[in-house]
Parts: structure tokens; sequence; C-alpha cells
């Protein structure tokens, strides 16, 4: 194997997040489902947590544009870490229960879905930040309309 070829196969292995993305339907929620299971995973390692979703968040933003330019599409179905990533940062410093986690996968796939503005500017930018870009707004929208909900309401679902 050559080196292009290697870091081609590496790139693809990374944005499809170990090939989730070529499950044929819902791929995005099947790899957001994924981040799920590692929050819950690292619950009693929030500093692992941390590193992981910034891992995770690096190695999107260095892959995506290369896998996008590989595949000759923009911002194709298969590469799916931004939904990974979008999702974890969805999650960020929200209570491990499973009423917050479903509230957070419930708005965060919404948002991803119907990206409203300004989430659905960076949809229209090509490369990394395009993909990982919505997807990355998505889920600090996310977080900090559940942050808002956990501070001002009674809202404790568990």
């Amino acid at each position: 194997m050559n080196r292009k070829t290697a870091v081609n196969f590496l790139s693809e292995i990374i944005t499809t997040f170990f090939f989730i993305g070529y499950i044929p339907v819902i791929s995005g929620t099947f790899a957001s489902l994924i981040a799920v299971a590692i929050y819950f995973v690292l619950e009693a390692y929030p500093f692992g947590l941390a590193i992981v979703t910034l891992t995770v968040l690096i190695l999107g933003f260095l892959f995506c544009g290369r896998a996008e330019k590989a595949l000759a599409k923009k911002d194709p179905s298969c590469i799916v870490i931004d939904e990974v990533s979008g999702m974890l940062l969805s999650l960020a410093f929200l209570p491990y229960n499973w009423g917050m986690v479903l509230a957070a996968f419930i708005l965060f796939r919404a948002l991803d879905i119907f990206k409203p503005f300004p989430i659905s500017k960076f949809q229209k930018m090509n490369g990394s930040l395009g993909i990982m870009g919505d997807d990355i707004l998505a889920g600090i929208f996310t977080n900090i309309i559940l942050q808002i909900v956990l501070r001002f309401t009674s809202f404790n679902i568990s």
C-alpha cells in the first residue's frame, strides 16, 4: 500500500467513523447514537470525554475536506464524524441521565436535519468547515438551550 492509498484509507476510516457512514439509511442518526454510547462509557471520566471530543473535532477538521475531494461530492452522506462531533458537543457538561440525553439527541438531530439560520450558512461552505461547521453549531445550540432549560426551569428528567 503506497502512502497516498494509506492516507485515503485512514481518511475513510475516520470520516465514516469506522464505516458507520456506510449504513444505507439514517447513518447520521446511527453516528449520533454512537456518540451517546461514548458519552455513557466515559461517564466516570469527564476528562477522557473532553479528550475524545476534542480529538474527534480535530480529526474531523483534518480529514473531512480530503474525503470530500476524494469522493468528488459536497458533504457526502457517508461522512458522519461531523454528527459524532456535534452530538458530543450537545452533551458536554450535561447531567448523565437518560432524559437529558434523549432531549439532547432529539434537539440535535432536529437542528442538524432542518438547519435553521445560522446553521444553514455553514452547510453552503465547502471542505471541512462546511461539513463540520453546521453540526458543531447545532451541537453548541443544543447544549446552550439545554443548559438554559436546566438552570431556569424545574426540568429534571431522570
